[in-house]
């Protein structure tokens, strides 16, 4: 008998602007858990003292915990100063330890010509060194980065997330296995083809699927992104994590979507049909 579980978490933001919201419709979705990455029109990262202790009051007096930080570091220039993210990682540290949780997103940098992947493999070295920095101010300060698959980074396919993940080889930095991202950049049958190498490092699953054909965000098991499988894989691999819902079903932005309460019970319903 698999040892597997899976707890369901939710991208507030994709629900509404409001916190208050995005708690009262997680409950009502029997959700326990935020994945914070924006509130009141702020990105995480722009959070002052006084707004992230009033999300971790809000966050108790419903009873839903904070399962990971969505930041956006790793999510700029390559090119750009990498002290730059270590400040806001420094920054996230400070957010994700008030709100009690250790775990945070994270992404392997835009290379400077974003029209086509063809030469992202020139970039694997500079990502490497960059992220290797970042996890090794996790390690001293007691953080899990969770490394994100996404089109237009570095770490962008299977294969060049395998390669970022084995060179830095540390338990602190692990991956978020998103299933539709892949697909977005045209990877095909993606839990077949990426599970054998990036399975060992994934901790974190965000669950949203897409079509190959135009890249069209769909609910889970609508797609191409294999999450029916994905689902039997963490299954009989003994996954005992969270599964993220990130829908972007109204809309699928590079800073981040939106689905409403609609779209996010929708989302849910997919996703508990396919476990």
């Amino acid at each position: 008998m698999s040892s597997a579980t899976f707890t369901l978490s939710a991208f507030g933001d994709e629900i509404a602007d409001d916190l208050q919201v995005q708690l009262q419709t997680l409950r009502e979705l029997e959700i326990d858990h935020l994945e914070l990455r924006g509130v009141w029109g702020k990105n995480v990262l722009r959070l002052d003292d006084a707004k992230v202790a009033r999300v971790r009051q809000m966050c108790a007096e419903y009873g839903i915990g904070v399962s990971c930080i969505g930041s956006p570091v790793g999510k700029s220039p390559i090119e750009d100063p990498v002290e730059r993210e270590v400040s806001n990682l420094t920054r996230i540290f400070q957010i994700a330890e008030a709100l009690g949780t250790r775990r945070v997103r994270i992404f392997s940098f835009y290379p400077p010509d974003t029209t086509s992947s063809t030469h992202y493999d020139a970039y694997l070295a500079e990502a490497i060194d960059r992220l290797s920095r970042l996890t090794k101010l996790a390690e001293r300060e007691g953080f899990d980065l969770l490394l994100e698959n996404e089109r237009d980074i570095v770490g962008d396919t299977p294969a060049r997330c395998h390669a970022i993940l084995s060179a830095i080889d540390s338990p602190h930095l692990r991956f978020i296995w998103d299933p539709a991202n892949f697909v977005q950049v045209g990877v095909a049958r993606p839990t077949e083809r990426g599970w054998s190498s990036l399975g060992p490092y994934t901790t974190h699953v965000h669950i949203k699927d897409a079509v190959l054909a135009g890249g069209d965000v769909k609910p889970a098991g609508d797609g191409d992104g294999q999450v029916g499988e994905l689902l039997v894989k963490l299954r009989d691999s003994g996954y005992r994590g969270f599964l993220a819902l990130e829908p972007h079903l109204a809309i699928a932005g590079r800073a981040g979507g939106f689905s409403g309460v609609g779209g996010m019970a929708r989302a849910v319903e997919a996703l508990r049909q396919l476990t």
